[in-house]
């Protein structure tokens, strides 16, 4: 039984090393890629390491392109749209899920099929609606669009984390003289915060990497996002992948400090001995 129990396991883990491999291999092409020369890289053979290294992509995209400007302009509009969904989509949530009232599962409802529209259908109304209020060619244009789809998100996803907190917490704080938005704030947000930084990641990262609504409403080039200054860098039908793969390693680098410095927070069993039985 203990050879079996081993053999298992050693299955078990090979297989998990071939999955990694599979998954981190295309990360690992792209910073393969961003060291190589042009004319390595459209080689009839691919290498799986540059015979010649070179920071020639790095160097082009960082000081003859706008690209870490439009990093910025990228972190600022993902923030603040990431920052706009929370405070609105956590009360929003909060009554969803802790109240109860007539319409409360078809409003649930509601935020999950608004989320599942098409974005390509919004494209046109928000691109009039953003030049009506005088905002196109704005970042701010960009942070009143972008919450169309984080906000049914974050509202959706905060939703079962909020439900997921034992109703005896707030019961017991109200006892205790509490406010219905004190419960809220100073109660259930430190409880629910697992779910707020996860759900945050995510609609951080649907800002962070988005393109088209980027493309639609933004035209110049001190107001562009990273991906349409990595886009720019294609000319017809000639791909500068070395260029192009550098921007996209350096733009995987926020998001990976992110969820570096968010791995504390995204623990389970917070609520664990809040209330003694």
């Amino acid at each position: 039984m203990i050879k079996t129990k081993t053999k298992s396991q050693i299955i078990v883990i090979f297989s998990l090393c071939i999955f990694l491999v599979i998954a981190l291999f295309p990360i690992y092409w792209m910073l393969n890629t961003s060291f190589k020369g042009q004319s390595e890289v459209y080689q009839k053979i691919p290498t799986l390491f540059p015979k010649r290294f070179t920071l020639d992509g790095y160097t082009y995209l960082f000081t003859r392109t706008p690209y870490l400007h439009s990093l910025l302009n990228s972190i600022i509009v993902a923030t603040l749209t990431v920052f706009f969904s929370l405070f609105v989509g956590y009360p929003a949530a909060y009554a969803l899920s802790r109240t109860r009232f007539k319409g409360r599962n078809w409003i649930s409802r509601g935020m999950l099929f608004s989320y599942l529209i098409p974005t390509s259908v919004l494209y046109i109304p928000l691109f009039i609606f953003v030049s009506r209020v005088g905002f196109s060619d704005s970042l701010f244009g960009l942070i009143l669009i972008y919450p169309t789809f984080t906000l049914p998100y974050t509202i959706w996803m905060l939703i079962p984390h909020l439900g997921a907190v034992p109703k005896s917490i707030e019961e017991a704080s109200i006892m205790d003289g509490c406010s219905r938005m004190q419960t809220m704030l100073k109660i259930i947000f430190p409880l629910a915060k697992p779910g707020l930084v996860s759900t945050s990641i995510f609609a951080f990262s649907m800002c962070w990497g988005e393109f088209m609504y980027a493309l639609v409403n933004i035209n110049s080039t001190s107001n562009k996002t990273f991906t349409l200054v990595i886009s720019g860098l294609i000319f017809g039908d000639i791909y500068p992948w070395g260029q192009i793969m550098a921007g996209a390693i350096t733009a995987c680098i926020p998001i990976l400090l992110i969820y570096i410095f968010a791995s504390n927070y995204l623990v389970g069993g917070v609520t664990a001995g809040a209330v003694k039985q």
